[in-house]
């Protein structure tokens, strides 16, 4: 069986990668929520390849959504499908390291 794996980095990538989990669930009668609303057997053939069968019969996405700033995590959230994503799957960091001029990382000073 095939599984994909989807990252979606930066803002282009998650503004992107946000419309294709919308495209993708509505193509297979995923709702918003994850919950499987259609009404064909095809829709569910081989939706393993796309999703995870979460508890509760919900379909969750394999996704990892990356970005330097939470801005665009809080966006992709708020979008229309942003609550089909797992919490964990939002990984963001600013500042967390600094290096100076001569390469030497000060956050750890």
């Amino acid at each position: 069986m095939r599984k994909i794996v989807h990252i979606q980095a930066s803002q282009c990538g998650n503004q992107i990668g946000a419309k294709f989990w919308e495209v993708i669930s509505d193509e297979h009668g995923i709702d918003p929520t994850g919950t499987y609303l259609g009404d064909s057997n095809l829709q569910l053939d081989r939706i393993s390849v796309y999703y995870n069968e979460a508890t509760g019969g919900e379909y969750v996405p394999p996704a990892i959504l990356v970005d330097l700033e939470p801005v665009t995590m809080d966006s992709v959230r708020s979008g229309p499908f942003g609550q089909i994503f797992r919490p964990d799957n939002f990984v963001f960091e600013t500042g967390f390291h600094h290096v100076d001029q001569d390469g030497l990382d000060l956050s750890t000073s």
